[in-house]
């Protein structure tokens, strides 16, 4: 009886070695994947801010050549000032919605550079153009890389017993960076002029 009572306590206790390496795996798991959407989003943020330090440099030059385009200037400032706004307040949906206002107010202003053709051969111009396009790839680099890690993420707090771990740790599912509807619309273009 003796002998039983001490395997049964073996066993009980074996289980609960196991599920308790089970829980602290999948709590460390889930921290590192949290961290990791973390990392991720700082690298968007890292890129936004970029661009938001580009864009003054490019519509200073392009105020040189057009001066009279005082409202697609005051759009930019305003959706910049924006995004800014929203990239410190840490507020991914408010970050997504000024991002899309300032690549419009970005693409409204590029509209007027093809009204400048000396503009457009600016030495000035070009590089800072070529700055902007090469931190808007990495803007869209970073944005899907933090969606890949939001899916994992995502995916395993669903999973049980996982789903359970993560509330206990306040672990919770994140939102996507995605693109708003009006940004997905082909826009139109008219070479009729």
């Amino acid at each position: 009886m003796k002998n039983k009572g001490l395997t049964i306590f073996g066993i009980v206790l074996i289980v609960i070695v196991i599920l308790g390496f089970m829980f602290v795996n999948s709590y460390n798991s889930l921290q590192l994947m949290d961290e990791n959407v973390n990392s991720k989003w700082a690298q968007i943020d890292n890129q936004l801010k970029r661009r938001n330090d580009l864009i003054p440099n490019l519509v200073a030059t392009v105020k040189g050549y057009a001066a009279h385009e005082s409202k697609v200037f005051n759009d930019v400032a305003q959706a910049r000032a924006k995004l800014s706004g929203s990239l410190n307040a840490n507020d991914i949906k408010s970050v997504q919605k000024n991002a899309g206002e300032l690549s419009g107010a970005l693409s409204r202003l590029l509209l007027v550079v093809e009204r400048y053709p000396e503009l457009k051969a600016d030495k000035n111009f070009i590089a800072l153009q070529d700055e902007l396009s090469g931190t808007e790839n990495r803007i869209t680099v970073a944005r899907m890389d933090y969606n890949e890690s939001v899916k994992a993420l995502n995916g395993k707090i669903r999973m049980f017993p996982t789903s359970i771990i993560a509330s206990i740790s306040g672990i919770k599912q994140r939102d996507y960076f995605e693109i708003d509807e009006a940004d997905k619309q082909v826009p139109k273009v008219d070479f009729s002029n």
